[in-house]
């Protein structure tokens, strides 16, 4: 075993056992190429990764290639959900260098400066294909090193100083406003895939911030082709083999345009960024099919990424064992036709291959060598995704009734369960992350109230819970990692800014002021640790000495930027607390290089915040007894409508001061008006757009009514 074999990481962990005499991360592993003066093979991954597999695979599990890279470098090894900064820095020269990133990173430093020299992706053992192999590389490095290490210092310096002026992200230009909001919908209408919903061409990613902007200024405009090409998007993906049929569940992409074939791995921050706008996206139409989508991700989440400690597990592999015993990407979730009519009798095994496209070749091809397996991604195909009902097609070629069909569907999945429930599962990867979990919460806790679900609001609770009680600092900051009882890695924006946009949902979920209290102390420290004096957000703190760039990122990717869900959380602070401060430092996140207005639809979440900064937003406080039936009723009536600009507060009475009050001070002056006959408070609305207020009401349908009012009404001039 290797020095890995002590680190806490599953992906770290997973190569302890190899040949490679793989370092973690750390000033040691530095100090020992010094000492050898030779450079650093540093490999980046995750452990869910398919590719990552297939080169441990090949090379480093290859005594031969091990040999290699062992006497040509000091070799490090990073998980990069561990530590994303360090692949943020990496991963800049690669798309510097390449044009295309990905995983697994492989680059080459000085061990003096840590800087690279060389970088790309995935390598085969022997070159091939014009991709240099390990073997080659180790060589010719090895060789060159030796001959002109200078050479290759100066080559360094010159990729780091494009790295450094990537990192610091362009000077900070006029504030964003509504015509960028508008150029961003703009660029994605231009991008939108008509026939298959998505942005772009393969390969697809969900990325559910696109969506949420979408739907976000289609709310605020009246823009229903906004609405609309949200709602195809996410029908497109649930409909697809991107989604675990059977399961629920979101894989990580589309290796194609119709959203057929997945990379399988599952993450969790996809989950819970799909079921927030299949959430949003059901508040704005209606569509059962979007709360059915929801409901689905958020079960395959709470049912299999839940840990015991009420937090949430990171992903499950894309990779398992097959029938043969071998490792296969996707073993676990594909189909072959035989395996179909050996699980169900003839007429439902009629029934499952026409709902979900299988056919007797397989219904895909090998990436690699373009031939079918005979194996099957189940999806349904050809889908209307103008319908809200992906079964009436199959109902109508079947002659079956649509509810009919949907009757006999239960069983049919329940029994393909039982069988792939015999098949070897992909592995877990069981560490808990901050960032990942503050998603997590506040997918769970929009469903909660969206949807009536209790059940949503209290496992966000407990995940909200452990996050505040384990992974914290004995100075009050966040930790980024917890894994087998420990927890570690000192918090990055992304902690602070993901668990803030959690907590700030569940006060307004579960109108807790403990939340709302965590939710401002945590955005205030991120600001400490994190906010740039010239405006915008650094990715690591100011004390970070490993790293060769303290970069600024905004622009988003999977996830949406942590810069950019900064400057949103202080926007809605500000209004639930009715502190003008907050509200003047988000707005100068919104000073804006000049990329976002180059590629709009990069920028699409810090676009969400311009788009509540330039109004109209609104608010509301219910004044009345926490859990009363008449105040159930008023938040019941206001949250049937779609406002995702507004933000909710609750006043409770009580002797003395409400306890809101410490936290909004403005709230206290809004109580509840006095009943019909003297028989004491009831629970009373105070409905106001852009801080101008209505009439209180005690009356649920008014109350719901001006909210939607306040929603439909043009910007001021507009």
């Amino acid at each position: 075993m290797n020095r890995l074999a002590q680190t806490n990481s599953p992906y770290l962990l997973g190569h302890a056992g190899n040949p490679v005499d793989w370092w973690p991360w750390s000033d040691a592993a530095f100090e020992e190429a010094r000492r050898r003066d030779v450079p650093v093979f540093l490999s980046i991954g995750y452990a869910t990764c398919h590719w990552c597999h297939v080169m441990e695979h090949e090379s480093f599990e290859d005594a031969e290639a091990a040999r290699a890279l062992n006497d040509a470098f000091v070799c490090v090894k990073v998980d990069r959900e561990e530590r994303p900064d360090v692949d943020g820095v990496y991963m800049a020269a690669v798309l510097a260098a390449t044009g295309r990133g990905g995983w697994p990173l492989t680059a080459l430093l000085t061990p003096d400066t840590r800087e690279p020299f060389w970088v790309g992706t995935y390598l085969p053992r022997e070159s091939r294909g014009g991709r240099i192999g390990v073997l080659d590389l180790a060589e010719n490095v090895s060789r060159f090193w030796r001959e002109n290490a200078d050479g290759v210092r100066q080559s360094a310096s010159e990729l780091a100083g494009v790295v450094r002026r990537m990192g610091e992200g362009g000077s900070e230009g006029d504030a964003l406003g509504a015509a960028d909001v508008d150029a961003a919908a703009e660029a994605l209408r231009r991008r939108f895939d008509p026939a298959h919903g998505g942005f772009g061409a393969a390969p697809k990613f969900p990325t559910p911030h696109h969506v949420l902007f979408a739907l976000r200024r289609g709310a605020q405009t009246g823009d229903e082709s906004l609405t609309a090409l949200a709602v195809a998007t996410l029908r497109a993906i649930r409909r697809g083999g991107v989604y675990d049929q059977l399961g629920g569940g979101l894989h990580r992409y589309a290796t194609d345009r119709a959203w057929l074939l997945p990379h399988f791995e599952k993450m969790l921050y996809d989950q819970a960024g799909y079921a927030l706008a299949c959430t949003e996206a059901w508040a704005a139409t209606g569509a059962p099919d979007l709360r059915e989508a929801a409901e689905a991700t958020l079960d395959y989440v709470l049912r299999d990424l839940r840990s015991p400690t009420g937090a949430f597990f990171s992903a499950e592999d894309a990779d398992s064992l097959n029938a043969h015993g071998e490792r296969e990407e996707g073993a676990f979730y594909v189909w072959t036709e035989a395996e179909i009519d050996a699980a169900l009798d003839a007429d439902d095994a009629r029934i499952a291959k026409d709902i979900w496209g299988t056919e007797p070749a397989g219904n895909y091809a090998d990436e690699a060598t373009g031939q079918k397996t005979g194996a099957n991604v189940l999806h349904h195909p050809a889908p209307d995704l103008s319908a809200d009902d992906p079964l009436a097609p199959a109902a109508e070629r079947l002659g079956l009734d649509t509810d009919d069909l949907r009757a006999r569907l239960g069983p049919i999945r329940r029994a393909l369960l039982d069988v792939r429930a015999g098949r070897p599962r992909p592995l877990l990867d069981d560490k808990v992350l901050t960032d990942w979990n503050g998603l997590a919460i506040a997918a769970l806790v929009v469903a909660a109230r969206t949807f009536g679900r209790d059940d949503y609001a209290d496992a966000a609770g407990g995940a909200a819970a452990f996050l505040l009680g384990t992974m914290r600092t004995d100075a009050g900051g966040l930790l980024h990692r917890y894994r087998d009882g420990e927890a570690g890695i000192d918090g990055l924006l992304d902690d602070y800014a993901f668990l803030v946009w959690g907590l700030t949902e569940l006060y307004q979920t579960t109108f807790d002021e403990a939340h709302l209290a965590a939710a401002l102390d945590l955005h205030a420290q991120m600001r400490e640790r994190f906010e740039d004096s010239e405006g915008g957000y650094f990715v690591s703190p100011a004390d970070a000495p490993d790293l060769i760039v303290r970069q600024k990122s905004p622009d988003d990717g999977a996830l949406p930027a942590g810069a950019s869900v900064a400057v949103y959380n202080g926007l809605r602070l500000a209004r639930l607390t009715g502190r003008p401060a907050l509200e003047e430092a988000a707005r100068r996140g919104l000073r804006a290089p000049a990329v976002v207005r180059e590629h709009p639809s990069g920028f699409t979440h810090l676009l969400t915040a311009a788009a509540f900064a330039a109004g109209p937003a609104q608010e509301v406080v219910v004044a009345g007894e926490r859990g009363g039936a008449d105040t159930a009723a008023v938040l019941a009536a206001v949250r049937s409508v779609y406002a995702p600009f507004a933000v909710a507060l609750l006043r409770a009475p009580g002797v003395g001061p409400a306890p809101i009050s410490e936290l909004a001070p403005f709230a206290e002056a809004q109580t509840a008006l006095p009943a019909p006959r003297g028989r004491g408070g009831a629970a009373t609305a105070y409905v106001c757009r852009d801080h101008v207020c209505s009439a209180p009401t005690m009356d649920p349908e008014a109350a719901r009514a001006r909210l939607a009012e306040a929603v439909a009404a043009p910007p001021a001039g507009g």
